[in-house]
Parts: structure tokens; sequence; C-alpha cells
């Protein structure tokens, strides 16, 4: 078992909007950032507009033995970076933007991963985990081209205290555990700037189970019906099948969730088209790809990236289709919506279904009418002709 898989796209789920399109710190979009799994400080002033400290999920496992579950806090901690023009005199001053050369650099919040690993936990009883990040400081000496200084740029973290929280109890033959995690920072907090600095940013869990499994909680059996999830969502993580790894994210995602296979690379949009955003890079103006690589080394090397891909990837980008042949009623396919997938879609990704028939439209267009498999109504939908339709290419026979 390795988590390789899961942390692939637990990256993702740590990066999600992270910086958007078009990838410059003068954006709108990019202006109000951090959308995401962030875990707010509990005594913020309502001026501070911060997010509530805590999430909390819960997942079923089955009771084999004396098993014992390993529990990974992962987000990311705010790191400010400032530029700073330095004076005859050796002192500094704040400045947004210090041009060196062919080079800008801007100030810009950046941010640092951290994963922390709690201690094995028994799957019985309660215990809690304090979680201490400290802050930190880093200064970057700046030299024009014949190596004089013309400033610095200072990085700035701000400490984290949070506390987690588990819990295992008994549920009709199951085990369900919960686990909690709460920003604990202690001192009042006036205004939105400061609320960042102290907030967990993208929180998420990845655990993973020695000597048991988990159950879905997607299952239709009155032990999942009674989990309660707050701001986060345990799915079955890895490979189809595996049943030792959970990813308890702050979206919304079905039982083993993958990434695209065609995708070249992180785009920090989930929501996007990777063809579609990376056209719009390729567009973008020399100007507009300076200051974008100039905001964040995310976002460079995500222009670097859209500008070296050759004809055949960009091609492969618009993706495959199914021969519509080898669908036929009766076919057993797994649903993955791609094509402006609306949020009723996006639900249904990973579920098995049944083809009832392929169709035609005038435009030459092709259709396939499909039922849920697991859905107690589904004799009802097919005696009336109420079908879910997609294209062949969001469906993947399966045997």
């Amino acid at each position: 078992m390795s988590l390789d898989s899961v942390r692939e796209v637990a990256d993702t789920v740590l990066y999600e909007g992270y910086l958007l399109y078009p990838y410059r710190a003068g954006a709108a979009k990019n202006r109000s950032r951090w959308q995401f799994g962030v875990l707010g400080p509990p005594h913020a002033a309502p001026a501070a507009f911060a997010e509530p400290p805590q999430m909390s999920m819960q997942c079923l496992l089955t009771p084999d033995g004396a098993g014992w579950v390993t529990v990974r806090l992962r987000f990311l901690q705010l790191q400010s970076r400032e530029v700073q023009r330095r004076h005859d005199d050796g002192g500094h001053e704040p400045a947004e933007r210090l041009r060196v050369g062919g080079t800008t650099l801007l100030s810009w919040d950046e941010a640092v991963e951290r994963e922390i690993t709690l201690p094995d936990l028994p799957v019985h009883g309660d215990a809690e985990f304090p979680v201490i990040v400290p802050g930190g400081e880093d200064v970057e000496p700046v030299h024009d081209g014949d190596g004089r200084p013309v400033g610095r740029v200072v990085r700035r973290r701000w400490p984290l205290t949070a506390l987690v929280r588990t819990s295992v109890q008994a549920d009709d033959g199951l085990l369900r555990l919960t686990v909690s995690v709460t920003n604990e920072h202690a001192e009042p907090v006036p205004e939105r700037e400061s609320a960042t600095r102290h907030s967990l940013i993208a929180a998420h869990l990845m655990v993973q189970a020695h000597d048991a499994e988990f159950v879905s909680v997607r299952e239709p059996i009155p032990a999942a019906r009674r989990c309660r999830q707050d701001r986060c969502w345990p799915v079955l993580a890895g490979p189809p099948g595996e049943t030792r790894l959970l990813l308890g994210a702050p979206i919304i995602l079905y039982d083993h969730p993958r990434l695209a296979g065609r995708s070249p690379g992180d785009l920090f949009d989930g929501c996007e088209i990777d063809e579609l955003l990376t056209m719009r890079v390729r567009t973008m103006t020399d100007h507009e790809k300076a200051e974008a690589r100039a905001t964040d080394p995310r976002a460079a090397a995500i222009v670097d990236r859209c500008d070296a891909l050759d004809d055949d990837t960009l091609l492969s980008l618009h993706g495959t289709r199914i021969d519509a042949g080898t669908i036929t009623h009766g076919t057993l396919v797994r649903l993955r919506p791609a094509r402006r997938a609306d949020a009723q879609d996006l639900f249904l990704a990973g579920r098995i279904a049944l083809v009832n028939e392929v169709i035609t439209d005038v435009d030459g267009g092709t259709h396939v009418a499909v039922v849920l498999l697991d859905d107690p109504a589904a004799d009802l939908h097919d005696g009336y002709g109420r079908y879910l339709y997609f294209a062949p290419d969001e469906l993947e026979p399966v045997s």
C-alpha cells in the first residue's frame, strides 16, 4: 500500500484556488485568495471576516482485531514576501515592486506546505494532539548586475496553534472514527490580514488504516447515514479496491478520486478545463506573462509549461472519444462528467450506470441515456423514460 497516489490528489486539494488565471498579483480575482479549507483564529473580530476555526469528519472502519490508524494533517501556512528597496545609508523600506536588470520582484503572499503526522492511534477511545507550527523570518539580499546590493526580499511566517481530537465509537457492527481540527490561536485578531496570517489554509486529512479497513460513507447503510461532516468530507482514496486509505477534503470528492491522465500539470483551478486554460495562458502578452512569472514561482512554472507544450500534447488536451459502437443497451459504465458539468453531474462522478440506449441528434451528436445502477428508483425511471444523458467520452465501460 502506497500513499503516493493519495498524495497526488491531496496536493491538488492543497493548492486548489491558490492562484487563478491570469496568475498575476494585480488581477482582481487574486486579491481575495485562500478559498478552501481555511480554519480561522477563534477570537477574530467581525471586521476580520475570519473563517470558522474548526472542521471535522466521521468515517467508518471494520473492527478487525486490534487495528490502528495514522492521521496526517496537511495545510498551508501563509508566508508574506515583502520586497524592500535599499537606501544609500544601508537602510531599507518596503516597496510594491523592485526591478533589477530584466527581472521584476513583487511583494506577494506565498505559502509553505505543512504536514503533521500524529502518533499511531488505536481504534478505541478518545485522544487529543496539540499542533504547534512556529513562525519565522528569512532575508534574501538582492544585488544588481554589478554585484551591488539594491534591496532585499523578506519572507515572514506567523506561528500557528491547533488541536486535533479523535474519538472512536461502535456503530452497528462498525467503528465510527471522528477526527476534528480546531485552530487554537489564543489572541484577539482585529482585521482580515492578521486573520489570514493565523489561519490553517487548505486544511485536509490523510488517514491510513492498519489491520483494519475503511467502509465508504456513501454505502447505503444506517451507520453511514449517521456520520456527520463539518467542512471536511471523507472518501476512500488510492486505486479502486483500496480500503485502507482515506482522504478528508474541504471539497466534495467521489471515492477513489484521481487526476486526469492527460493533464500536463497543475493549474490550481479544478473548475476549469485544461485545454481552455492552457490556450488562454498561451495568448497572454509578453508583459502579462512577465508579471505572472514575477508574482509567484508556481505561476512562472505554469506559464513556462504552457509555452513549451508541443502540438501533440495540446491536441491530447482536447480529449478522446469512446467509440459509441462499443456502448450498447445493457453496457455498464462509470460516469466521468467533463463537458460543462453542472453541480448535479459532479455529484454523480464515479458512479456506475446502466446504458439504456445510444441516440443521435439532428446535428450528428451522440448521446447516451443511462440510469444509475444503485438508484432504488432505477426501474421506475426506466419505465417512464427519465434518463441521465452523457456524451460517450464521459463514460468509462466497466466489466
